[in-house]
């Protein structure tokens, strides 16, 4: 199976850093809504078989274009949806988006048991999102799209891809509709072919020291 993670278009609240990841959250800017058809052309000539789609405004809005050159629904589960902000829920303060940023670093480093304050833990966020999956390969479609969010994708491919670290250089940034393509290699077994426009190599780099300061789209 093919799986292109796809991160939804610009929003106001990309523009302003805010940590927006609560429902129904911000609805695409016209540059949001831009690149959502740009890159529902980009995946035109892709066989797909099914589109996804988080729940959140964002998504659904970006889904529909990707959906929309294959005549197909798009399939809406809130597995899908962004790392939950919590307690920093709208906030753009630096403390607040560093905070954010050490926890999702924790997950990444394994202590799943982290928890975002007033949110959920790492290993909780992994396991919907993990179920949404499931639900995809499931379904015996052999190329799908799905529209999540640039946490929880990055979180998600840097945990469950063979061949990806939280150091490795690629994940650092994820922009506004960037495509991450993987594909299965065994029950439960994920290679990431593509970050964006990079090749991603099918041997594990060396570990690092984490994803550092970059920030975190959401």
């Amino acid at each position: 199976m093919r799986l292109h993670l796809v991160r939804h278009g610009q929003t106001g609240s990309n523009l302003v850093h805010a940590l927006d990841t609560a429902a129904p959250g911000a609805p695409l800017t016209a540059e949001g809504r831009r690149q959502a058809r740009a890159v529902g052309e980009a995946l035109a000539g892709e066989p797909l078989d099914t589109v996804y789609a988080s729940h959140l405004d964002r998504a659904r809005a970006t889904a529909a274009e990707v959906a929309r050159p294959h005549g197909l629904d798009v399939t809406v589960r809130e597995g899908l949806r962004e790392v939950l902000a919590g307690d920093l829920e709208m906030r753009t303060d630096p403390a607040s988006v560093e905070q954010y940023l050490r926890t999702m670093i924790a997950w990444a480093s394994g202590d799943l048991g982290a928890r975002m304050p007033g949110g959920e833990s790492g290993r909780a966020t992994l396991d919907r999102f993990d179920a949404v999956v499931d639900e995809i390969v499931g379904t015996g479609a052999d190329t799908v799209a799905a529209v999540s969010h640039g946490a929880v994708i990055r979180l998600w491919a840097i945990t469950r891809a063979r061949n990806l670290h939280a150091g490795a250089p690629v994940v650092q940034v994820l922009e506004n509709t960037g495509v991450v393509t993987l594909e299965s290699d065994g029950p439960g077994g994920w290679t990431v072919t593509r970050w964006m426009d990079e090749t991603v190599p099918h041997v594990s780099p060396a570990p690092g020291d984490g994803p550092g300061g970059a920030p975190l789209p959401v």
